[in-house]
Protein backbone atom coordinates (compact mmCIF):
# COMPACT_ATOMS: atom_id res chain seq x y z
CA UNK A 1 0.00 0.00 0.00
CA UNK A 2 1.65 3.06 -0.64
CA UNK A 3 1.86 6.51 1.20
CA UNK A 4 -1.46 8.11 0.24
CA UNK A 5 -3.34 4.96 0.47
CA UNK A 6 -2.57 4.29 3.90
CA UNK A 7 -2.91 8.00 5.29
CA UNK A 8 -6.24 7.83 3.36
CA UNK A 9 -7.44 4.63 4.93
CA UNK A 10 -5.97 5.99 8.61
CA UNK A 11 -7.84 9.21 8.35
CA UNK A 12 -11.27 7.36 7.19
CA UNK A 13 -10.80 4.66 10.67
CA UNK A 14 -10.71 8.17 12.25
CA UNK A 15 -13.36 9.45 10.99
CA UNK A 16 -16.12 6.23 11.37
CA UNK A 17 -14.70 6.31 14.82
CA UNK A 18 -15.71 9.65 15.65
CA UNK A 19 -19.19 8.56 13.71
CA UNK A 20 -18.94 11.50 11.24
CA UNK A 21 -19.82 11.15 7.80
CA UNK A 22 -17.88 12.23 5.28
CA UNK A 23 -20.06 15.65 4.75
CA UNK A 24 -20.03 16.50 8.26
CA UNK A 25 -16.16 16.19 8.30
CA UNK A 26 -15.54 18.34 5.35
CA UNK A 27 -17.85 20.78 6.38
CA UNK A 28 -15.38 21.00 10.04
CA UNK A 29 -12.11 20.40 7.51
CA UNK A 30 -13.55 23.52 5.41
CA UNK A 31 -12.82 21.62 1.99
CA UNK A 32 -15.34 19.73 -0.24
CA UNK A 33 -16.92 16.30 0.77
CA UNK A 34 -15.66 15.00 -3.08
CA UNK A 35 -11.54 15.76 -1.59
CA UNK A 36 -12.42 14.36 1.68
CA UNK A 37 -13.72 11.32 -0.75
CA UNK A 38 -10.17 11.29 -2.63
CA UNK A 39 -8.17 11.44 0.32
CA UNK A 40 -9.42 8.27 1.97
CA UNK A 41 -9.37 6.41 -1.45
CA UNK A 42 -5.45 7.65 -1.49
CA UNK A 43 -6.04 9.75 -5.02
CA UNK A 44 -5.36 12.52 -2.98
CA UNK A 45 -2.62 14.14 -0.35
CA UNK A 46 -4.00 16.63 1.86
CA UNK A 47 -2.04 20.07 1.79
CA UNK A 48 -0.01 20.69 4.66
CA UNK A 49 -3.17 23.34 5.73
CA UNK A 50 -5.96 20.66 4.99
CA UNK A 51 -3.92 18.26 7.98
CA UNK A 52 -3.66 20.58 10.10
CA UNK A 53 -7.68 21.04 9.68
CA UNK A 54 -7.60 16.83 9.12
CA UNK A 55 -5.81 16.30 12.46
CA UNK A 56 -8.10 19.11 14.63
CA UNK A 57 -11.60 17.99 13.40
CA UNK A 58 -10.44 14.46 14.18
CA UNK A 59 -9.52 15.94 17.59
CA UNK A 60 -5.76 14.39 17.06
CA UNK A 61 -2.13 15.03 17.05
CA UNK A 62 -1.23 15.60 13.20
CA UNK A 63 1.64 12.44 13.78
CA UNK A 64 -1.44 10.49 14.60
CA UNK A 65 -2.28 10.75 11.15
CA UNK A 66 0.47 8.82 10.05
CA UNK A 67 0.77 5.84 12.59
CA UNK A 68 -0.55 3.65 10.68
CA UNK A 69 -0.11 0.07 13.19
CA UNK A 70 -2.54 1.12 15.91
CA UNK A 71 -1.94 -2.93 16.79
CA UNK A 72 1.66 -2.07 17.97
CA UNK A 73 1.06 -2.35 21.93
CA UNK A 74 2.51 0.64 23.85
CA UNK A 75 4.78 -1.45 25.88
CA UNK A 76 6.75 -2.59 22.21
CA UNK A 77 7.20 0.86 20.97
CA UNK A 78 8.52 1.80 24.41
CA UNK A 79 11.30 -1.36 24.02
CA UNK A 80 11.96 -0.41 20.15
CA UNK A 81 12.17 3.95 21.53
CA UNK A 82 14.75 2.69 24.47
CA UNK A 83 16.65 0.35 22.03
CA UNK A 84 17.09 3.54 19.83
CA UNK A 85 18.69 5.57 22.35
CA UNK A 86 21.68 3.18 21.90
CA UNK A 87 22.40 4.45 18.23
CA UNK A 88 23.40 8.35 18.25
CA UNK A 89 21.90 9.35 14.39
CA UNK A 90 18.67 7.33 16.10
CA UNK A 91 18.92 9.71 19.15
CA UNK A 92 19.58 12.64 16.67
CA UNK A 93 16.70 11.72 14.43
CA UNK A 94 13.99 11.20 17.45
CA UNK A 95 15.60 14.63 18.73
CA UNK A 96 14.83 16.47 15.59
CA UNK A 97 11.51 14.91 15.52
CA UNK A 98 10.55 16.11 19.09
CA UNK A 99 12.46 19.77 18.62
CA UNK A 100 10.36 20.32 15.34
CA UNK A 101 14.02 20.95 14.07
Amino acid sequence: MSLKQDLGQRIQILRKNKKLTQEKFSELVGIDSKNISKIENGNNYPSPETLVSIAKALDVEIYELFVFKEQIPYEKMKEEIISALNDNKKVLYLYKMLTGI
